[in-house]
């Protein structure tokens, strides 16, 4: 049996720093910073060592995920909520940047230039969560999506989230005034209890939204896996990291896993979203072939068409009043002329009418 090795304390980040290894950690507890107990090992690539070479190749693979998203939600030209919900995945997309090289020691943790990325970092994760609570509330119409009154609400709004959150980490992370990396209360409050708030929040309002607005329940299997898959990956991260890192040998640990859950949760975002909102065909431009209903013109189309064997100008039924008049045979009184008197090139029916009036009666 497995010993589950963790210390996770609430606005303290002393206890999760020594089981995971998070961009802002070495700007906590004292000033080294706080080592986790058990990290993925380093790659040495041209003399530079990289740190977390596993979760750097995850970030490589979301950030191409977060592109592919994008340009997909920006073909659909008609979609509702389309302006507001690319804003998330662009956020998602630069926070995974600015992980990719925080976390791989790309900016080195000594640089004095570190704790000002870090900062910006949790500031755009915190924008990210708070972007995505208030396109949980697009689809309840608030405001009309596309106009100024939504967009500039969900900029404004994420902006001063991603003011308040980076001030607050630059002033711990350089022990200034009121604020500490010895107590970080204030951050740990943002980081943890109010983007889980968002979050929460968030998946709540599209449960609500589906039960009491669409016939079709099938988009609730995507807020159910999105979540699951946030909550698993945050599992794996702050409390089976040590032990991941342990029973792999160092090759892995749970921030590997954690990234990877994020992409997943991410990607449900997408899928749901994409499950909820229809365009018009009439004036999207996507990159697939659009799949069009002409069942009713075929039928239209088919009764249009003569009948077998029938006069093309005439309809495939007969008219009423052919229908009552009885059938008179046509009969020559003279024998036909021959095409030479006939005048003009011969007639394509030429032989069929010399066959009816030549046959005997």
């Amino acid at each position: 049996m497995v010993d589950i090795t963790f210390q996770f304390e609430a606005f303290s980040f002393d206890g999760i720093c020594r089981t995971v290894a998070l961009p802002l950690c070495p700007m906590m507890g004292q000033n080294e910073g706080i080592e986790p107990v058990c990290y993925s090992r380093n790659v040495d690539l041209g003399g530079n060592l990289v740190f977390q070479p596993a979760t750097l190749v995850i970030d490589v693979v979301a950030i191409i995920m977060a592109a592919i998203m994008i340009y997909h939600i920006r073909s659909k030209y008609t979609a509702v909520g389309r302006k507001e919900i690319v804003m998330f995945f662009y956020l998602y997309m630069i926070s995974v940047f600015l992980e990719m090289f925080l976390i791989t020691d790309v900016i080195p943790s000594s640089s004095s230039a570190y704790p000002y990325f870090a900062a910006i970092h949790l500031g755009i994760v915190s924008a990210t969560f708070w972007c995505l609570l208030i396109n949980g509330f697009v689809g309840f119409q608030f405001a009309e999506d596309g106009t100024p009154l939504s967009l500039w609400s969900i900029r404004i709004s994420s902006f001063v989230i991603f003011a308040i959150v980076t001030l607050i980490a630059i002033l711990t992370f350089l022990n200034i005034g009121p604020f500490s990396y010895q107590s970080p209360g204030a951050l740990w409050a943002f980081m943890f209890i109010i983007n889980g708030v968002c979050f929460i929040v968030y998946v709540i309002s599209q449960i609500i939204l589906v039960v009491n607005t669409l016939d079709d329940r099938w988009p609730l299997g995507d807020i159910l896996f999105g979540f699951a898959f946030f909550a698993v990956g945050q599992v794996l991260m702050y409390v089976f990291s040590i032990v991941i890192c342990d029973q792999v040998k160092h090759y892995v640990d749970g921030l590997f896993f954690g990234t990877i859950c994020n992409l997943l949760a991410v990607m449900m975002v997408y899928k749901y979203w994409d499950s909820i909102t229809k365009e018009d065909l009439e004036f999207s431009v996507g990159s697939k072939q659009n799949v069009w209903e002409v069942k009713e013109l075929m039928a239209e189309d088919e009764l249009s068409q003569p009948a077998y064997g029938g006069n093309p100008n005439q309809g495939p039924y007969p008219s009423q009043q052919q229908h009552h008049q009885p059938q008179q045979q046509y009969r020559p009184q003279g024998p036909p002329p021959p095409p030479q008197q006939m005048g003009g090139p011969p007639q394509q029916y030429g032989q069929q009418y010399h066959q009816q009036f030549d046959r005997p009666y």
